[in-house]
């Protein structure tokens, strides 16, 4: 398996910005490194309006949230996704949103931490890994 394109949920990417050694941040400098992160209006919503939430304020400056979604709206592949078929997927139908991006994509994985996410029966043609599961792969990569 490859994951050089792949859409990365919220919650990964705030605990990338929050922790420069954890498996989340390795995962995000790979893609950005390698690969591509997916982005559309709603999963990049999500990521700013989660990241400016006040228990924040004392982990990150407002300046560094602010460089932080400056720097991933630059990088990223911005997807626009279509305004039909938009299926339920997950038990939480917030987290619709990234299987809807990662299908319309074509991305070669959704990495999630959210256990919503990670116990889906995966949807035909998306695989969805946990960030540790996702570094494997990276890894596995770089060493092969």
């Amino acid at each position: 398996m490859k994951v050089e394109r792949a859409v990365v949920d919220s919650n990964v990417l705030i605990s990338a910005a929050l922790s420069a050694g954890s498996v989340p941040a390795r995962v995000t400098f790979w893609l950005l490194a390698h690969g591509r992160l997916l982005f559309c209006d709603e999963t990049f919503a999500e990521l700013e309006t989660r990241l400016w939430r006040p228990k924040f304020d004392r982990y990150l400056s407002l300046e560094t949230r602010r460089l932080l979604l400056h720097d991933l709206s630059a990088v990223g592949e911005w997807i626009k996704l279509p305004e039909r078929n938009r299926q339920a997927f997950s038990r939480d139908p917030d987290d619709d949103k990234f299987v809807w991006l990662a299908l319309s994509a074509g991305a070669d994985c959704l990495i999630s931490g959210d256990r919503d996410l990670l116990d889906l029966t995966q949807p035909e043609g998306l695989t969805i890994l946990s960030p540790a599961q996702a570094w494997e792969v990276m890894a596995a990569r770089v060493e092969g």
